[in-house]
């Protein structure tokens, strides 16, 4: 069912500050900032060859991101992407294995522009999950 890893999206509280870092320190690659109203956040991501790490800032106070801000101020990990083939048969399998997907269930558009639906850490190791069809 497993794709390639996406990305690794790390929260960030201050977006500006984290892209000087992987621009300027680390002399990576960085897309411009891109607003996600639907999912609360502002993303850009680094482009580490392999894969991606996507650099998330709270979008507003009712951030989902802004409770683990608030618990890890400096930021840190928040959650894993992998690709699947087919979205919606990957949900019905993992649900039918007794995994929790968050929120109604159906696939929201992600930043890359494709499906996406999260899976509840608790059922991955204390580990959020994001799944995106490839």
């Amino acid at each position: 069912m497993l794709g390639r890893l996406n990305h690794v999206a790390l929260a960030v509280p201050d977006l500006t500050a984290a892209v000087a870092v992987y621009r300027n320190t680390l002399g990576a690659e960085v897309t411009e900032p891109q607003a996600l109203p639907e999912h609360g956040v502002t993303v850009v991501f680094v482009n580490v060859g392999n894969t991606k790490i996507e650099l998330l800032e709270p979008l507003g106070e009712s951030s989902p991101i802004a409770p683990f801000l608030a618990k890890n101020p400096s930021g840190g990990m928040h959650h894993l992407c992998y690709e699947v083939d087919d979205i919606l048969a990957a949900r019905d399998q993992l649900m039918a294995a007794g995994a929790r997907v968050l929120g109604d269930g159906n696939p929201k558009t992600g930043a890359h522009g494709k499906p996406v639906l999260f899976l509840h850490p608790k059922d991955f190791f204390g580990t959020l999950i994001e799944l995106e069809q490839s």
